[in-house]
């Protein structure tokens, strides 16, 4: 049985470790998943943008939520991040159902041609896949508008979302349309949470977990509490590494995890393209300097 999922908690996204030989390397998850547990993040998510679920065969998405069930082994609940075609979001999501998922997270359809009512459709197929497990919606385009999104909140089983996109008003606008029980998300990690919080989001995504979790539970904390001024004094201690992640329109962002997770020796391979890898030797530099500093390569 899953254990309970607190979604108002640190959503930690999980990388997807590569051999030499760039094939699925599921023991390297590991240590992350120990660190993670030891400090008490609240839920994991696999096949999440952190996972570079899109760069990821269809197989190997099944392949890594299996094994990321089975490093887990009950001690956190789990997410499983689905998407791409309906048919193979609908089949990731009962495999991640089956695997142990306590929620199945919805990635937003990257297709060019997505209008509302074929959104709300595609939603719904994907939660009577989920056989009764919440869905979480991930919300990276507002564009949609506030109708569409407050009506994929009434889909059976939503009970959630990750707000992706930084834009708090109309967040604000989204949650006074959509029905109360649906709990909203920061999806933007720990850099905007509190303005998220601000507007009456709670918990965060996070891709800083991999490296440094106990600095994504201190900043969890410090919200919780509703010491701002000590969470925003945390969140400073990161933005080094969170600005480094932004870099390229973003495709520095799951680099900077795996080359972290490289100095620290553990060593989850490569990014696959279009993300760009190797980091340049001026961002290495960087963030070398932002571990050394927070002592977390001499760990």
């Amino acid at each position: 049985m899953s254990p309970i999922i607190q979604l108002t908690g640190i959503s930690g996204i999980l990388v997807t470790p590569f051999d030499e030989g760039g094939s699925i390397a599921a023991d390297r998850l590991a240590p992350i998943v120990d660190r993670a547990v030891e400090a008490g993040i609240h839920a994991l998510t696999i096949n999440g943008n952190t996972s570079e679920f899109y760069g990821l065969k269809f197989n190997e998405a099944l392949t890594v939520v299996d094994a990321a069930a089975a490093t887990i082994n009950g001690r956190a609940p789990l997410i499983g991040g689905v998407g791409r075609s309906v048919n193979e979001a609908c089949a990731l999501a009962r495999a991640s159902v089956a695997a142990g998922a306590a929620a199945i997270m919805i990635h937003q359809p990257p297709d060019p041609f997505v209008s509302p009512r074929g959104l709300r459709d595609y939603v719904a197929h994907v939660s009577d896949a989920a056989q009764g497990t919440p869905v979480l919606l991930y919300l990276r385009n507002d564009m949609i508008g506030t109708r569409t999104i407050a009506d994929l909140c009434k889909v059976d089983n939503v009970v959630g979302v990750k707000w992706a996109t930084p834009a708090p008003e109309k967040l604000s606008e989204a949650m006074a349309a959509s029905p109360d029980h649906i709990i909203w998300i920061c999806g933007l990690a720990e850099i905007w949470a509190p303005q998220f919080y601000a507007v009456g989001a709670r918990g965060f995504t996070s891709g800083l977990i991999n490296v440094w979790p106990e600095r994504s539970a201190e900043i969890h904390a410090a919200l919780d509490a509703g010491n701002d001024n000590e969470a925003l004094a945390l969140i400073d201690g990161i933005r080094t590494f969170e600005e480094l992640r932004a870099e390229e329109m973003g495709g520095t962002n799951v680099s900077v995890v795996k080359t972290a997770l490289a100095l620290m020796g553990e060593n989850c391979g490569p990014t696959r393209p279009p993300s760009s890898w190797p980091l340049s030797a001026a961002q290495e530099s960087r963030l070398r300097k932002f571990l050394s500093e927070h002592c977390i390569m001499s760990r």
